[in-house]
């Protein structure tokens, strides 16, 4: 069951934090360069942010039933909220106006501004929030897993436990930790060598 359960588990965690951070990225920079989408999606993301994913596991089973897509959207509408107001606060507090005016009296185009100037200085911030988006990503995850799964650490879990098999749970248990400490400590190490500026 292992090697089975934890390519699945993970396959789903990675891919719903893969679309999750890439649309958080795309909103939250967004929002901290043009005031009409900050206006618009702000009291958006303030009030998801609120709704904990879990309780919405309906909606996600009526929209994408328990295929992949379920799990994944799971993963990346829970983080959403929360990581694109991280990146839109890092957006508007860690970009200066005086390197974005000097980037384009250089003759940088918009792109380039947003690539070379307002990415860099929120990168940091966005792997340090990654790593604090992995915990709830994987709550989100084994509670769909354990709701309505038929494969995957939660639905494992589910079922050994329901026959205390606690020595199947125990396993599962100590790779969740063990795994989610290898997230951490990767995460860490690509922070400290993209952005060695940032400090430890």
């Amino acid at each position: 069951w292992l090697p089975e359960d934890i390519c699945v588990t993970y396959g789903r965690l990675l891919a719903g934090l893969f679309c999750g951070v890439l649309i958080s990225l795309i909103v939250g920079v967004a929002m901290g360069c043009l005031s009409a989408v900050e206006a618009f999606c702000l009291p958006l993301l303030s009030f998801f942010a609120k709704i904990p994913p879990t309780a919405m596991l309906a909606v996600y089973f009526v929209l994408f039933g328990t295929k992949t897509q379920f799990y994944v959207a799971m993963i990346a509408l829970g983080i959403f909220p929360t990581l694109a107001q991280a990146i839109y606060q890092s957006a508007k507090k860690d970009v200066s106006d005086h390197a974005v005016n000097k980037a384009y009296t250089l003759g940088a185009s918009n792109m380039e501004v947003v690539w070379n100037v307002i990415f860099q200085q929120v990168l940091p911030r966005i792997i340090e929030n990654i790593r604090l988006q992995i915990g709830p990503a994987m709550v989100f995850l084994i509670a769909a897993e354990y709701a309505v799964g038929g494969e995957g650490f939660g639905y494992r879990l589910k079922i050994q436990s329901r026959i205390l098999n606690m020595n199947v749970v125990y396993i599962y248990l100590i790779v969740l930790g063990l795994s989610g400490y290898l997230f951490d400590w990767i995460l860490s190490v690509t922070r400290r060598r993209l952005c060695p500026w940032f400090g430890d």
